[in-house]
């Protein structure tokens, strides 16, 4: 009895200094567990702070997800024959599937289910590969028994409606197009019509490779989300573009929310910090990942196997 006076004591005078105290961490020994203090992980975590960031998180996404890691753990009881790299190894991967899986959801379902047409909007910045995108999903589609049809909003760039063509014709498959320097609006309302009138089953529309910096495009990006109405907008953006991904991410979601985002040259990237950085300033899913240039290459987003990719050990 004396025993556990004092231990509670040694407990209340270590509660006053914020601090677990080593009659708490006694008891837990005897029970088979320790106690983790804030300082146990100052080493492992600026170890997964530094991985992070050479792994291209950026760098508010890497020091939000390590002070989650931080409240979950501090005062948490472990077993004792668990070490505490084991247990901040085992709480990252919690903190970074959720936030890599956020939104997640079963992208053939949600089309299944959609009234016909369904219309998606892509937008990205130039040359991050959505025409690409738009043609690969439209073999997705078509595999899957869907009928799609192609329009190219993206007005303003000499030789998109020629790019895209080229794409439509090797897929056999419709492009509504209107003459350089049109609306956009109108290109992807009257690719709409098209498939409601021909029963299409989906519209894929792109969109000027907008800057995030260019406010008048984004005023364009805004008019093409109150005409058409899409069912889905999925912002196109590079797995290599590391930190620059977020910035980019954050401003064409404030535009036209998302619904999901395309990574493409995920075959040469290793790291894996785009799809973090993207899912976590948007709360929105990454769905495919773009590997190669052919149109079968493009790949369901799975939160699990990148998860595993990112604590590899090299």
């Amino acid at each position: 009895a004396e025993a556990e006076d004092d231990t509670a004591e040694d407990d209340t005078a270590d509660e006053d200094n914020n601090s677990t105290g080593f009659g708490a961490k006694a008891r837990s020994l005897v029970k088979g567990k320790f106690v983790i203090e804030e300082e146990d992980l100052e080493g492992p975590l600026h170890e997964l702070e530094m991985a992070l960031l050479s792994s291209d998180v950026e760098m508010g996404v890497a020091e939000e997800i390590l002070d989650n890691i931080r409240e979950e753990l501090v005062g948490e009881t472990r077993t004792f024959t668990t070490s505490t790299g084991e247990v901040v190894e085992d709480a990252l991967r919690d903190a970074i599937y959720d936030v890599i899986s956020v939104g997640q959801f079963d992208f053939d379902e949600r089309i299944a289910i959609e009234d016909k047409p369904v219309t998606i909007v892509f937008t990205g910045v130039n040359g991050v590969g959505k025409t690409t995108s738009i043609a690969k999903l439209s073999r997705y589609f078509e595999e899957r028994g869907y009928s799609t049809v192609m329009a190219n909003g993206d007005t303003y760039r000499a030789g998109a409606n020629e790019q895209i063509q080229e794409h439509a014709d090797a897929l056999d498959t419709k492009l509504i197009a209107h003459e350089q320097g049109g609306d956009p609006a109108a290109v992807l309302y009257d690719a709409v019509e098209y498939a409601e009138a021909n029963d299409i089953d989906v519209v894929l529309g792109d969109t000027a490779g907008r800057l995030h910096t260019d406010e008048g495009l984004m005023d364009q990006l805004e008019k093409i989300d109150r005409v058409v109405g899409p069912d889905m907008t999925l912002f196109v953006d590079e797995a290599v573009a590391g930190q620059d991904a977020v910035n980019r991410a954050r401003e064409f979601n404030n535009a036209a929310a998302i619904d999901g985002a395309i990574l493409t040259k995920a075959d040469a990237d290793s790291n894996g910090g785009a799809a973090i950085s993207v899912a976590h300033v948007t709360g929105k899913p990454i769905l495919f990942l773009g590997v190669g240039q052919g149109y079968d290459d493009l790949e369901r987003f799975d939160p699990d196997e990148m998860v595993d990719r990112l604590l590899a050990d090299e």
